[in-house]
C-alpha cells in the first residue's frame, strides 16, 4: 500500500473512464479548476447513496466555488451510469476497477481491510491537496468539510 496522500502533497495524475464511457484525465483539470475527489466503497449501498446525494444536493455550491466533483469507486461504468441515473447525480463518477487510483492516493481500507475506505480530497487549481476528510460512517459530513476548504481557497 502506498503512502496516503496528505495536505500539501501533489495530486497523483490519473485517467479513468466515467459513467458515459468517456476517459477523464485529471491533468486536463489541473490549472483550470479546483477538484473535489471522493472515494467511496460501492454504488447503491445505503451509506454511499447518502453520500452521493449530499454531493448532489450541494452541487451548485461546488460549482459556485469553482470546483469539479468527482466520485471514484471500483464499480464499472455501467454500474456508475445506473447509480447516477437512479439518483440524478450531476457529477462525474469514475470506474477504478483495478483500484490503481485508490492505491495512488493511498486510500486506506476499513473494517479489517474488507471495506474500501471513504475519503474526500480537495485539490486546488495547482494540483495541490488542500484538504483530506476520512470517515467511513459520517457519510454526509464529507460535503460541508469540502465546502469549508474550498471557501478558504477563495
Amino acid at each position: 500500500m502506498s503512502k496516503s496522500i496528505q495536505i500539501g502533497d501533489k495530486c497523483p495524475s490519473f485517467s479513468l473512464k466515467d459513467q458515459h464511457g468517456e476517459v477523464f484525465n485529471s491533468d486536463e483539470i489541473i490549472g483550470d479548476k479546483n477538484m473535489v475527489v471522493y472515494f467511496y466503497p460501492k454504488d447503491e449501498t445505503a451509506g454511499c447513496t447518502k453520500q452521493a446525494c449530499s454531493f448532489r444536493d450541494a452541487y451548485t455550491d461546488f460549482t459556485a466555488a469553482g470546483a469539479l466533483v468527482v466520485g471514484i469507486s471500483s464499480d464499472d461504468e455501467e454500474s456508475h451510469k445506473a447509480f447516477a441515473e437512479n439518483h440524478n447525480l450531476p457529477f462525474i463518477l469514475l470506474a477504478d476497477t483495478d483500484k490503481k487510483v485508490r492505491k495512488a492516493f493511498g486510500v486506506p481500507t476499513n473494517l479489517l481491510g474488507l471495506i474500501p475506505g471513504r475519503v474526500t480530497y480537495v485539490i486546488d487549481k495547482n494540483g495541490i491537496v488542500r484538504g483530506v476528510f476520512n470517515s467511513q460512517m459520517k457519510f454526509e459530513q464529507h460535503v460541508p468539510e469540502a465546502l469549508l476548504i474550498l471557501d478558504e481557497l477563495k
